[in-house]
This record gives structure tokens, sequence and C-alpha cells, in this order.
């Protein structure tokens, strides 16, 4: 059982701060789903991701499959006290197990050259848990990457981890891009860049209909209060609105995007289908 004044407990509880991870390019991924996709998660380089697990003993008999597989992972395995998981959790209620991960993101270069046909960009968005369900977003929708511009959360935030709920370790995600170099690049690449606006001067239906959604895109959404700047919405080939047909006065960040994604994944599926074989 670890002492609550061991190095790795210290080393650990720090991550909770931005700078430190930072420094040690390490973040805190908890609960069973997060830790399971840690463990099978590699690096480019065949790296394991994982690197340190603190588990309850209860937790490490109830998950033993996700325990045994940090071990052969290489991971170091902790067993300890409710108080410890609790010290080195960012949760009210732990669910026994936490583990230490390496970052994960990609260069944003490596993402152009892979020629990625749906791209979520969050510009400006600063709620940790928006981004982490974003990110869900685009993972649930098929998408090939997600790029934070400099101005947005850390991908590492705890709130924006758990929010992802494993997502964090199935896509590729850039970090600190400037958005005119997002767009930029994007374009380059072959790929669409729309814009997600209440205030759009196109409708996402009238642009389903006219069947202009099925090549390569890439969705810029927004901060959650004001929403895009009129310099980052001139950037875009289009500013598009999700066309709402109730009496909500408006969509928040998430659901937001995923209409937006859905509805692109949707279309290229379509297109896929529809065309000739080669």
């Amino acid at each position: 059982m670890i002492s609550p004044r061991s190095p790795r407990v210290t080393a650990a509880r720090r991550l909770a701060k931005r700078n430190f991870r930072g420094k040690d390019r390490l973040f805190i991924a908890e609960g069973p789903q997060a830790v399971r996709e840690a463990v099978a998660h590699r690096g480019p380089d065949g790296e394991a991701t994982l690197v340190e697990l603190f588990t309850t003993v209860e937790a490490a008999e109830r998950y033993a499959d996700i325990v045994d597989a940090a071990h052969a992972a290489g991971a170091r395995v902790h067993h300890a006290a409710d108080t410890v998981l609790a010290e080195v959790s960012q949760t009210v209620t732990p669910q026994g197990l936490v583990g230490v991960c390496r970052f994960l993101d990609s260069p944003f270069e490596d993402i152009l050259a892979a020629r990625p046909k749906l791209v979520a960009v969050l510009a400006n968005v600063r709620d940790p848990g928006n981004a982490g369900t974003v990110l869900r977003c685009a993972d649930a929708a098929g998408a090939d990457a997600v790029i934070l511009t400099d101005a947005s959360v850390d991908l590492y935030n705890p709130k924006s981890v758990r929010a992802s709920v494993g997502s964090h370790f199935h896509l590729p995600v850039a970090v600190g891009v400037p958005v005119e170099q997002a767009v930029q690049g994007l374009r380059d690449a072959g790929v669409r860049v729309l814009a997600a606006d209440g205030a759009g001067e196109q409708d996402l239906d009238g642009e389903l209909d006219a069947g202009t959604m099925g090549g390569p895109t890439a969705w810029i959404f927004g901060n959650e209060a004001w929403g895009l700047p009129e310099e980052t919405r001139a950037l875009a080939d289009a500013v598009v609105r999700v066309p709402i047909h109730g009496k909500a006065e408006s969509l928040n960040l998430a659901t937001a995007a995923a209409v937006c994604l859905y509805a692109s994944a949707r279309a290229q599926r379509a297109g896929a289908k529809g065309a000739p074989a080669s």
C-alpha cells in the first residue's frame, strides 16, 4: 500500500495544475473507461501512454482486467487507500482508478499530411467540459482530428479529460494552433472550412439539400458565450447556422457541434456510397 507521503503521490497530485502538466508532459485520467483506453493506447513510437496507475484494493479486484493490462503494458501500479485516491483524484467521488498518462497531442502538420475528411476546430473555447464533450462528439461522428487553437482551454484539464470519456485516446488532437494557420493549412489540404454560428448566412438544412456537404470539411466552433468574432467568421468558406425549428433560443456549443459533425458525416457517407466504382 503506497504511503500518502510518497513522492509518487506528490508528483501525481501536482498534475492538477496546468503548469506542472506542461512541465512533466503528463496528465491524469480517472475511472475505468478512461484508464482502459489509456492502457490500450500507444504513442507514435509505440511507447505506452499509461505510465502509472493508482488503484484501491476494491477497484483492483473489480477491474482486474484493467490492472493486469496496466502491468503488462509496463505501467507502475500502486495500491492505495481511499484517502490517497481522493488526494490524487480530481473528482468528488473517485472510482478507484487513477492513471497518469503521457501527453497525446499530435503535430498539426501530421494531421494535414493524413488528408483528413472531417475536422473539428475549437476556437476560443474556454470551458473544459465543453471542450471534452466536443471531442467526444467528434470521435462519435467519426472525425479524423480535432484542433484546439492557441486561445482555447488546456486539452488536459481534468474536466476536459473526464468529459471526453476516453475519446482523448481515440483521435489525433493538435493544440495551440493559431486559428489563421489552422484555416489556411486545412484549406491547402483540400478541406472546406465552415464556421458554425447562430447568425450564419447559410442554413445547415440548405447546405445539405444543395449537396455541398459531402467533401472534406472542417467546422470551426467558437466561444460558449460570444461565439465567433467577425475576423474568424471571415476566414471561413461559409458561415452556417443550425436551424431552430422550435421555440428554443439557441443550442449550446456541444449540441451544435454534434449536429454539424453528424450532418457532415452523413453527407460524406452518402457521397461515398454514390461514388462510381474505380
